[in-house]
C-alpha cells in the first residue's frame, strides 16, 4: 500500500487528501553504485541551478520565460504549432502574421500555469479542485471548449 486517504478541512472546505506511506520504503532502497552516481549528478545540477539563480537580477523574469517555454513544449504534444518567439510576440500586442489559433492555445497553457502557481504560492494545497480549475482555463475557448474540466 502506498498510502491512505484522509478527509480534512482546508480554508473552511472539506477535502480528501492522499497521505503517502512513510519513508523509507519497504523493501528499503538499495543504493547501488549507479544510483549513487545519479544522486550525485542530481545534487550537482541543483547546485548549478541555485548558483545561477543567485546571479540573476530578477529570478521572476527567468521563471516568466521558463513557464512560457514549458507551455510551448506542452502544447506541441497536443499538435499545436507555435514557437516561444511567436508566443512572446502575441503577448506583446497580438502581432500580425503570428498564427492566432495556435498561439492563443499556448497562451491558455501559460494562464493555467500562472494561475496554479499563484494559488500554490498563496497557500492553497495541490488538490483535485485546483487541477480542475487549471484544466478549466485550458478548456475555456477553442479546442476542447465543449468538454468539462476533469
Amino acid at each position: 500500500m502506498t498510502g491512505r486517504y484522509e478527509t480534512t478541512s482546508v480554508g473552511g472546505e472539506r477535502v480528501r487528501a492522499f497521505i503517502p506511506a512513510p519513508l523509507p520504503p519497504e523493501p528499503p532502497l538499495q543504493m547501488t553504485g549507479a544510483r549513487q552516481r545519479l544522486l550525485e549528478q542530481a545534487h550537482l545540477a541543483l547546485g548549478r541551478l541555485d548558483s545561477v539563480a543567485l546571479l540573476l537580477p530578477d529570478p521572476n523574469l527567468f521563471l516568466h520565460t521558463y513557464v512560457r517555454r514549458e507551455a510551448v513544449l506542452s502544447s506541441q504534444i497536443e499538435g499545436t504549432q507555435s514557437s516561444l518567439v511567436q508566443l512572446m510576440l502575441f503577448e506583446l500586442d497580438e502581432v500580425p502574421g503570428v498564427p492566432f489559433d495556435d498561439v492563443a492555445e499556448v497562451s491558455k497553457y501559460v494562464a493555467a500555469l500562472v494561475f496554479g502557481m499563484e494559488r500554490l504560492s498563496a497557500g492553497q494545497p495541490l488538490t483535485n479542485r485546483l487541477l480542475r480549475e487549471m484544466h478549466a482555463i485550458l478548456l475555456a475557448r477553442g479546442r476542447g471548449a465543449d468538454r468539462l474540466p476533469g
